[in-house]
Formats: C-alpha cells, structure tokens, sequence
C-alpha cells in the first residue's frame, strides 16, 4: 500500500516539475521572439552593397521580431540567384543577416567539342561572362548542350561542368564535353502498309538507315524533329496517291541496350483508295463566269485523288481570279467522300471574301541587309488590296534572292483598322560571300584550276561583286564583274564586266588568241517571266598561228583587231528551276552587231529553245536546240567569231571535230552558222539520293555551214552541211569533290573528214 502511495507521488511530483519547466522555456523563447529590430546588419557581402540585400528582405528596422516573416525573407534571398548560402541570426536587438555570394563567371569554354563547334554551342546556353555563377543555370546549360547532340543524333554524349576558382570571387566554366560515337538508325520498320512496300515508303521518309555510303550526310542519326517530319512526308505521300484516309497511328524510336543504334518502327492506317468524283465551280461572286474556272481545274475526273491538286487549283483560281480584277475572294473547297463508290467531290466554293488593304509591311531578321532590299521584291506596297498570290509570289522573290537561310512572310490583322492587314517579313541571313576553289579535268579543256571570290549582296545593298581566274591547258581567264540589280531605284539591271584571256586550240585550229576588253549591261523584265538584256562589248583580240604548218586561211588573220559590239537579248523562262530543271520551257533570241567602231564587222544572230517534262516519277526528259549565224559586213570573219561544231555541242565528236577544215593542214576554220539540238532522259537508277549518281541517256545531232567569205576558195576547204548525228548514255555524280558528267556516245551519222572521240569526261569544276 505504501509502495502503490509513494508511485504515485514520485508521478505527480514529476508532472509538476515538467510543466515549471515548460512554462520556463515557453517564457524564455517568448523572451527571444519579442522585442522589436532596431538595426539590421549585412555581413558576409563583397559585391553586392547592404542597403541592395535589404531591398530583397520581408522585414525592416523598427518591426517586431517575428519568425514568419523571417523565414520569408530567407526564402527571398536564396531565390536571387546571387548567394550561394544565407543565415539569419539574432543578437539582442540586431537583426543579423550572414551572406556567402556566388562567384562571378569570368570566362566559359567547350572542351573535348569537334562535331559542334563554339559558335554552335555557345548560343544554347544562358549563363555568359560576367554573369553570376549559380548550379541551377548551370544544370540546365547542361541539358541544353545534350539536347542539341541528341538532336545531332549523338546520344551517348556527356558532358560535365568544371569550376576553376579565381580570385575575387571569380570562376570560369568549363564544359567538359564526351560527343561518344553517333546514334544510328539500324533499321525502320512500317507496319500496317499493304498497297506500298517499306522500301517504297523509306524513300519518302527523310531519316534514312545505317550505311556506309552515308557519311556525308546525317541523315541516318536519329533526330526526333525529324522523324515527327517524317510522319508528315508519309501523309502527303499517301494523300497525293489518293489515300485520304491515311493515318500514321504511332511512331516509335527504341534505342538499343548499347545506347548505339536506334529502331524505328511505324505503324499507318492506309485506309481505301479514292478517286476523283464530280468537280464543280460555284460562284457567288458577280460577272464572274465559273466556266472559265471548271477550265482551269487541275486534276480531272476519274484521276487518283490528290490533295497537292487541290491546293494547286485554288493557287491557280486565286492567280486567275486577281488577274480578272477581283482582289478581294475567298476559295474554300468542299470535300465529300462517296464511301460506298470511293470518289471524292470536290465543289469549290467562290466567295467574295472581305475587302481588306495591306495597311504597312515590318521586316524583321535582317542585320546586314537594308530594309528597300527587300520591300523591293515585294509584289505589294502600303495600300493595296491584299492578294494570297502576290504574298506567295513575294516571299518566293525573296528566297531566290539567295541572301537568307529562312524566309517566312504572313499577314495578320491590324490592331487599329478592321479592313487592314499588316504583312510582315521575317528572314534569317546567311553568309552571301563565296570563296571558290577548283582543281580537276576536262576532256574539253584540259587539266584546269580555277579560284573565286564573289559577294552576292555588296554591303547589305543586294550588289554583285565578283573576281574569278581560271587556269587551263586550252584557256586561261581572269574575269571581273559588277551588277546593280536596281539601278537608279528602278527595275533594271546595270552592270560591268572586265576581262582578259588567252586561248590555245593550237592542236584544233593551229592558233592563239589573246583577249582583253570589257562590257556594259542593262537588263529589265517585262514580268515575271520575260525580260529583255542590252549591252555594249569592246575588246582587243591579238591571233597568232602555233606555226609555218598553220592553216593559210587562219596565218592570213594574224594580227590585233578590235570589236566594238551592241548586242540584245530576249528570253521567256519558265523553268521550275533554273539551274535542275524538271519542268516548263525556256526561249531566248540574240543579236550582236559589231562595226560601231573598231575593225570587226558583222551582225550576228542566235536562236535557242529548250524544253523539260517529268513524265514518271524521277524521269526527266529535257529538248533543247540552238541555232546561230554570223554575217561580215565587208570585212572577213575571225576564226575565233566564227561557229565550231563538236564536243560539248555534239557529244560523239572531238572539240571542232565537225568543223570545215583546211584541206592541206587539217586545221579546223569554222563556219558561218550552226544548228544543234539534243534529246535526254535521266533515268532512275534505284540508289539511294545520298550516292547522286544519275544515268542518263542521249542523242544529239548538228550541221554547220563554211564560211562564206571563203567560197571562192572552196576547193581549198573540206566542208559538208551534212547532218551529224550520235547516241549514248552517261552519269552525272554529285561527288563529293564536285559534279563528275561521264558520257560514251556512238556517232549514227558523220562526214568523212570529222574527228571523233566516244568517250568525255568532266569533273572537278568547283567545290
């Protein structure tokens, strides 16, 4: 009983003593947190002044002590950026901060980076020298540099930030970059494709699989941008071969244990094939025939369905419509689908659309390049109607320019006025300056080296400056040019040339010329498509025969002469690309009249026509001819004003293997007029693009006539008007060293004294 007595007092004498001494500490911290702050000191600071720490601070002299607004103020500091650490203490009555500042970057390198070079990289990540140091920033510079590897397909890169401290509280950055080997892709399989095989459909793709012969390229890394693309080739492929149902139901990339390969696999949904059902017009637009349009439509009834049909035929109505004078239309077309006779009816919808006027026009994007540069290849100006196919014709004019790696150019509505738009312009420069080197072989010339330099756009004024020299075994040029394509603000081109040549055909024509001179241009179009070139020519020309063994006719010319030439030409050009035409046309005709001066005088005239089609897919069939004829007036042609026929004219034949020559030397002289056409097909060969081989195969054929001035002498001459003719195929190869053309050709027809030659070869023209 007594034990049970003395428990419970030992308890409760317990219980007594643990709430004194509760209630104590609650009076000392209580103690503590009162008072009120009657200074508050920064300590710890180097760069950052005091009174600049307490701007980022909840509390101020004067307040009372309170815990919640302290940890506040803590919160504040550290969200700064500027301190690696911070405490707040108190002492008495003094509020006391404590502050350990991050260091400042003084410089940041790349390490160990050779596939992204530093001006790559530098522009991905945020912190920069003279910025305050802090592990977040640099954490996310890191992913950053990764991501702009994976997306270079080079997964197994790492890469580790180093700090080397400096005094002052200084640091500089270095990352440490491993690029690793590339990721490629192993292989791309497509599920779900019945009517296409996978090969077919990894032509359309743009990510390509691993192989050897891809080391130009990187097309075969995987690039998750590009692959998301991919999907999108896939469904215009399907939707212009009538599949407008198609879906790509997923796509995905597993990369391998080995973190060196990817697989890709895609599954699509086809869907059923369509055709084209009725196609019809309706106009809500007044005076406005829609049987001019139904005429206009692209596709017709019964093809495949094709959705880039479509929008080519609302391109074409919009272009027509405009050029009727109707500015303001809206083209919608309306899609039905016949599931049960899988046709699709197409009724495009003509409205009137809202007048709307292009209220101004900002450009942005452009550094070097001034801003009437480019305001002058717009087909609007400020207060005009508003036209699609203007717009769409503007940003074209841009792009050819060749002055910009990006051009995008939209409209959206002005915040002021309902009935105005505001175009704007957005382009990305590039380098416009071109140093060229070239080194190789032609059957035509010889061995040869050639060196450029060239500015397309002249201190952002859209002028072309250009030096070129050429070294050959037959030819020797240095050429200087100049062209103001806006000259006096107007639509004219206005140009310079300077030149100097020396020419061998000792081994052809048993002669040497010397050439020095220049010329004077002035272009303008008519429209888009035609224009119209004048230009005025002066230049000395000294002819020396190789030796006594020259031809009589061409040691009777030998001396200086001087050509004082006025020529124009006139072209329509309606080639999809100037330079790999697949399709559309081109004519041009020429005279040059010489006799304003110097010792030459003759007029000369040339006819040429060239005519390309795509037929199939990767087929191109290309026509083209040319016909020239030179007159004297008074005075006896040069040989080197006159027509040579073979060569690159006339594949088959050696240079001026056609030519009339001397009977007694066998010297080519020339002739007064020429006609050459040629017929070629490229054929696809089935290779990958990235090899660029191209087959092709031709035939071309040629006649020239004697030179008139010489028909006394004709006994002396061996001359026919016969038609020569020859056939054969050949390659063209985008090497990596340059454009390689190989052609073997068999002669069908020729004279008995021609020269000829089977097989040409020309590569290494510039890279």
């Amino acid at each position: 009983m007594h034990g049970v007595i003395g428990d419970r007092r030992y308890w409760l004498a317990s219980l007594l003593w643990a709430v004194v001494l509760s209630l104590s500490s609650a009076a000392v911290y209580a103690q503590q947190l009162g008072g009120t702050i009657a200074q508050i000191a920064v300590q710890g600071n180097q760069r950052i002044e005091p009174a600049t720490i307490r701007t980022y601070i909840s509390v101020r002299e004067g307040d009372r002590f309170d815990p919640v607004t302290i940890d506040r103020s803590l919160k504040n500091l550290f969200a700064t950026g500027l301190f690696a650490d911070v405490s707040i203490g108190r002492q008495g009555e003094i509020l006391i901060i404590r502050v350990v500042e991050n260091p400042i970057i003084n410089r940041i390198t790349f390490e160990g980076n050779k596939r992204l070079e530093n001006d790559k990289l530098e522009p991905e990540v945020q912190l920069r020298p003279r910025v305050v140091y802090t592990r977040t920033k640099v954490q996310q510079d890191v992913e950053r540099i990764l991501d702009l590897y994976r997306r270079s397909g080079r997964f197994a890169v790492t890469v580790e930030p180093k700090v080397i401290e400096l005094p002052q509280n200084r640091v500089d950055l270095v990352f440490e970059i491993n690029e690793g080997d590339p990721t490629y892709v192993r292989k791309i399989t497509i599920i779900g494709n019945e009517e296409y095989s996978d090969g077919d459909l990894r032509d359309v793709v743009l990510t390509r699989e691993e192989r050897w012969w891809r080391f130009l390229t990187s097309n075969d890394t995987y690039d998750p941008d590009r692959m998301a693309f991919d999907q999108e080739l896939l469904r215009r492929f399907y939707l212009s071969e009538g599949y407008a149902d198609f879906e790509v139901v997923s796509a995905v990339a597993e990369l391998s244990p080995d973190r060196k390969s990817f697989f890709i696999t895609m599954t699509v949904d086809e869907g059923p094939r369509y055709r084209f059902g009725n196609m019809k017009v309706d106009v809500s637009i007044p005076n406005l025939d829609p049987r001019v349009l139904e005429e206009a439509i692209v596709p017709s009834p019964r093809d495949w369905y094709n959705a880039e049909e479509i929008e080519e035929t609302v391109d074409v109505f919009t272009d027509l419509v405009g050029a009727l004078g109707y500015a303001f239309v809206d083209i919608r077309p309306r899609v039905a689908r016949n599931t049960d006779s899988q046709t699709i009816d197409i009724i495009f919808d003509i409205q009137e659309g809202p007048r709307v006027f292009v209220e101004r026009i900002d450009i942005t994007g452009n550094v070097r390049t001034l801003d009437k540069v480019i305001r002058r290849e717009f087909r609007l100006v400020e207060g005009d109607a508003f036209n699609t196919a203007r717009l769409r014709r503007s940003r074209e004019r841009l792009q050819n320019l060749g002055y910009f790696k990006e051009v995008e150019v939209d409209n959206v509505p002005s915040e002021v006025y309902p009935d105005r738009t505001v175009v704007t312009a957005s382009v990305e420069e590039q380098s416009t300056g071109e140093l060229q080197f070239g080194i190789g072989f032609s059957s035509a010339s010889g061995a040869l080296f050639d060196v450029g330099i060239r500015e397309r756009n002249l201190l952002g004024k859209g002028q072309d400056l250009r030096f070129n020299f050429s070294l050959a075994q037959q030819q020797t040029q240095i050429d200087l040019g100049f062209t103001e394509p806006y000259f006096m603000n107007r639509r004219l081109a206005a140009g310079a040339d300077l030149f100097a040549t020396e020419t061998d055909f000792e081994d052809e024509a048993g002669f040497i010329s010397q050439s020095v001179g220049g010329s004077l241009r002035l272009g303008f179009n008519y429209n888009e498509y035609m224009f119209q070139r004048l230009s005025y020519l002066l230049s000395w020309t000294r002819l020396e025969t190789s030796n006594q063994f020259s031809s009589q006719f061409t040691r009777e010319q030998e001396g200086t002469s001087t050509t004082s030439q006025v020529s124009h030409t006139f072209a329509i050009d309606r080639r999809n690309n100037v330079i790999d035409p697949t399709d559309g046309y081109f004519m041009s005709i020429s005279n040059d009249l010489a006799g304003l001066g110097g010792t030459e005088k003759y007029v000369r005239s040339s006819l040429a026509f060239g005519y390309y089609l795509e037929p199939f897919d990767g087929w191109i069939f290309s026509a083209t001819s040319n016909f020239g004829h030179i007159i004297g007036i008074g005075e006896d042609i040069k040989i080197f004003q006159r027509y040579q026929l073979g060569g690159n004219n006339l594949r088959g034949f050696d240079d001026f293997g056609a030519s009339p020559r001397d009977i007694r030397t066998g010297d080519a002289i020339g002739g007064d007029w020429i006609a050459t056409a040629k017929a070629e097909i490229k054929l696809p060969l089935g290779l990958p693009e990235e090899i660029g081989i191209t087959p092709k195969i031709f035939t071309d054929w040629g006649s020239i006539g004697a030179p008139t001035d010489l028909k006394d002498r004709n006994a002396d001459i061996l001359q026919s008007q016969r038609i020569r003719g020859s056939a054969g195929i050949g390659i063209e190869w985008e090497s990596p060293v340059g454009p390689i053309n190989i052609d073997w050709a068999h002669v069908l027809r020729s004279a008995d004294f021609d020269i000829t030659q089977s097989f040409r070869v020309n590569f290494g023209q510039r890279f």
